[in-house]
């Protein structure tokens, strides 16, 4: 049972706030925050006890603090597992997460909060059966537009890559659908994040990926009648992916999955995750990045630091790079030259964590890049050059998939009235990309 649900922006304001049983006072909201910013680590934990026999049940989503006061018979998971479905309704309806968001759209909020939670019980998370008892309209921070392509990340057409939509263009309210004459809109999102370890000797000592595929649905008449189906392959027709391990939402149609890798849905207006899936250790081509490092240290006693980094993607291939470098354990102040290959490269000392940043605005697949950094380190012996490392890489990879997942047909059955669109989007980020030296 939920006695109280609020959110927090990241610095303790009080965007949302709403009380369904009278057990507790407004108090709690600030007691909450005071319990996080006294624990150590950046993760405070999920559950926490507080007075009156009830408990804080938190969530991070956006940026922001999803919070509930539950009572101790009330099961954990399942108070978890509700405002994650919250957060997801809210961005639904908002468009977007975000501090400012909220702020703007606080009554929209307040009123899924009077239909989803009726004195303390879950009633409803469904965005179909809210769709014939929200009436309040999104405020959204900027008019949406087709031709805005200022942002990365740009969605395909299902047919023709060429003609594309921007990353915004999924991040609108739901109700927008009713404002555009019942337009059919499908955005689909094939994300990966690879986890990646390589050793000194530049061999492949870790490789994982966890992916899903997303679906966010703009079709007023989606309910009951708008099914569609996606059939996805590897790079080549008739080649087969291979995951090790796969799940699927409960709304999905595997009759045709095993046979012909067909996937059957009736999705509901909004965001919902399709198939999640895993594949480790044996993927189907080498990593995106090498780097070919050369510690030495020169006559005057500074730490030499060459990297040259390869991007073994396709030449057409641009992406955005972070490689953060650490440096080695010495705690003494040191200072920082360099000498990159562009003149859009940067790099910065960060003396706190002891590591070298190095980044990189644009990175094309088929290239490589070089820096050398030169750094005066007090003490430095060569038990401490044998410190340095490793360097992890973060990167977001447009239009690739590690796994060689591929969205082959995408379907609308029955055909929908009216103009319709369906849109693809292939992004492959970093979640662990170490390169040990």
């Amino acid at each position: 049972m939920i006695s109280q649900i609020f959110i927090l922006s990241s610095k303790g304001d009080h965007l949302i706030y709403k009380d369904f049983r009278g057990e507790a006072g407004s108090d709690v909201v600030s007691i909450f925050y005071e319990k996080v910013m006294t624990l150590t680590g950046d993760q405070p934990p999920v559950v926490m006890v507080t007075h009156k026999d009830l408990q804080f049940i938190h969530v991070r989503q956006g940026g922001l603090y999803w919070v509930a006061t539950t009572t101790a018979d009330s099961s954990p998971f399942t108070i978890i597992e509700f405002l994650n479905r919250l957060a997801a309704l809210v961005k639904d309806y908002c468009g977007s997460l975000s501090e400012k968001m909220v702020q703007m759209n606080f009554a929209l909020i307040y009123e899924l909060l009077d239909e989803v939670v009726d004195y303390g019980y879950i009633q409803t998370t469904s965005s179909d059966v809210l769709k014939n008892f929200i009436q309040t309209e999104a405020v959204s921070s900027r008019p949406f537009s087709l031709f805005d392509i200022s942002n990365v990340g740009l969605f395909g057409a299902e047919t023709q890559q060429s003609i594309v939509a921007p990353s915004s263009a999924a991040t609108r309210p739901i109700q927008s659908s009713r404002e555009q004459g019942g337009k059919s809109e499908i955005f689909v999102d094939v994300i990966e994040r690879m986890t990646i370890v390589i050793g000194s000797n530049g061999m492949l000592m870790k490789a994982d990926v966890e992916g899903e595929i997303t679906v966010k649905c703009y079709m007023p008449n989606c309910t009951g009648n708008g099914i569609f189906w996606v059939v996805f392959l590897s790079s080549g027709y008739g080649a087969a992916v291979r995951v090790d391990e796969c799940s699927f939402h409960q709304a999905v149609r595997l009759d045709e999955f095993d046979s012909h890798r067909i996937l059957r849905l009736c999705p509901s207006q909004g965001e919902q995750t399709v198939m999640q899936y895993q594949l480790s250790d044996d993927l189907p081509s080498a990593p995106p990045f090498r780097l070919f490092p050369t510690i030495e240290r020169d006559s005057g006693g500074r730490l030499l630091m060459y990297l040259k980094l390869r991007c073994d993607l396709p030449p057409k291939s641009c992406l955005l790079l972070k490689c953060v470098m650490y440096v080695t354990p010495v705690a003494s102040v040191f200072s920082l030259s360099q000498e990159l290959s562009s003149p859009d490269q940067s790099a910065e000392l960060k003396p706190q964590s002891r590591a070298v940043v190095w980044k990189v605005p644009r990175f094309t697949g088929g290239t490589q890049l070089s820096a050398l950094f030169k750094l005066d380190v007090p003490g430095l012996s060569s038990a401490s050059m044998q410190e340095v490392g490793p360097v992890g890489l973060s990167f977001e990879l447009p239009k690739y998939t590690a796994t060689g997942l591929q969205i082959r047909f995408l379907r609308l059955s029955p055909v929908q009235p009216g103009p319709s669109q369906r849109w693809v989007r292939y992004v492959t980020h970093s979640d662990s990309y170490t390169i040990r030296i």
